[in-house]
């Protein structure tokens, strides 16, 4: 989950079994704008022939999205599988049916639900916490550090605003400036290691960059950070579900949402402590499990709605069921697919990819995406004039544009991408 501090990884919508390219009459919902731009001209110079990832069989049938968009965006909000739908919508209706069984059986439940999740990442379900998001596992992680005004946390400007904002409320920032073409993870972590200092003691870094799709806090930086006595915060909102190892490295604390690349419902997420800092995690909410302590004082509230995470599991054993490795390389390769294309526009420059990302990310010419409100207004008219939903990330000098690779999307879709965004720049 990571996007320079005060922007929002977020662009209105969801996600898709996207139609073929076509003339797009108007945004979903009836939403007015610029006259519609048309889809179906010839594929940017260079690109045409073969796709380099086909279409998964049966992927898009497992979603209920519109079909009318194209959604290149699952990074921000995730899309809900049909099973674990029902799967969400079952459990709802046994807390509707009868409440006093329901929530006086929640804290067990969200304890058979944590175990079945932890056995997925292969770690101690006694040191995750299931949770709402990552933005509220990064307060409950940096309020149990007991940071100070004159305490010093590293943080980079690739990450996320809410989070950067969390640690900026509690301490003295010092940000790492990452330039968005280095080449390489070691090349990103050397720039991090030289900006730490005897008074660093902590960093808080993404997993994986939401607007420019780089792995930052890998195994080796958070080894040689530990070697230097940093604590280590790794905002993994990204990683479930992308990522094979998501708890690789030993941070001293991790969080990821559930609900993007895991398939669980929205308000999915966990937080993972290291044994020593277990008991120095607060309960967002003191309720009658805060006597037990960690995990389950941070889990209980009293009553709320649960039916989220008690379906979460199901995500990740769908995404199990799917072939966890066919699925990201799917989608790696889609995305790679659609990166390809865009590059061909001029002025679009791709940045360094990893191949074990569904996500791609390219910056725009320098007139394009400078501020927040110019990212949204680009984002929006590739919605209302193309019929597609991508993020758009603003950065001086001029942002860029991300798109998501899943196994509802289709090597068309990136085409129509393509095709509608180069009008765009070139202003038709």
């Amino acid at each position: 989950m990571s996007t320079p501090a005060g922007t929002s990884d977020a662009a209105p919508g969801g996600t898709v079994d996207a139609a073929p390219c076509r003339t797009v009459d108007a945004a979903p919902g009836g939403a007015s704008g610029p006259a519609p731009l048309r889809t179906d001209g010839p594929v940017p110079a260079g690109t045409d022939g073969p796709a380099p990832a086909g279409v998964f069989p049966g992927g898009a049938e497992l979603f209920r999205l519109d079909a009318r968009v194209a959604h290149l965006n699952h990074g921000s909000f995730g899309a809900v599988p049909l099973p674990v739908a029902r799967e969400h919508r079952r459990i709802a209706d046994e807390a509707a049916a009868d409440p006093d069984a329901f929530f006086l059986g929640v804290p067990d439940r969200l304890a058979a639900a944590r175990a079945r999740i932890a056995a997925h990442f292969g770690t101690d379900p006694e040191g995750v916490a299931l949770v709402t998001n990552a933005t509220e596992a990064a307060h409950l992680a940096l309020d149990a550090l007991g940071l100070g005004p004159d305490d010093e946390v590293l943080v980079t400007d690739h990450g996320y605003g809410t989070v950067v904002e969390a640690a900026a409320r509690r301490a003295r920032l010092v940000t790492v400036p990452l330039d968005p073409l280095l080449p390489d993870e070691d090349a990103v972590r050397e720039a991090v290691l030289a900006a730490v200092t005897p008074r660093t003691r902590v960093a808080v870094l993404d997993q994986i960059t939401s607007p420019t799709a780089r792995i930052v806090a890998g195994p080796r930086l958070l080894a040689d950070l530990a070697d230097r006595g940093v604590t280590t915060v790794v905002d993994g909102a990204h990683a479930p579900g992308m990522l094979a190892a998501p708890l690789a490295g030993r941070p001293d604390v991790w969080f990821g949402n559930l609900h993007k690349w895991a398939y669980a419902p929205p308000g999915s997420a966990v937080l993972a402590v290291a044994p020593a800092l277990r008991d120095r995690v607060p309960a967002p909410v003191p309720s009658w499990e805060d006597h037990r302590g960690f995990p389950r004082a941070v889990e209980y509230r009293g009553t709320a709605d649960y039916t989220g995470l008690l379906a979460a599991a199901d995500g990740l054993d769908l995404l199990a069921a799917l072939g966890a490795e066919r699925v990201r390389a799917h989608n790696s390769a889609l995305a790679a697919h659609g990166a390809g294309l865009l590059a061909k526009l001029p002025g679009v420059t791709p940045l360094p990819a990893d191949d074990r990302l569904a996500l791609r990310a390219l910056r725009l010419p320098s007139r394009f995406a400078r501020t927040r409100p110019e990212a949204e207004a680009l984002r929006e008219e590739i919605m209302v004039r193309v019929g597609c939903r991508v993020l758009v990330w603003p950065w001086p000098g001029g942002g860029g544009i991300r798109v998501c690779g899943q196994i509802y999307n289709r090597p068309a879709e990136y085409e129509r991408l393509a095709r509608g965004l180069r009008s765009l720049l070139d202003g038709d």
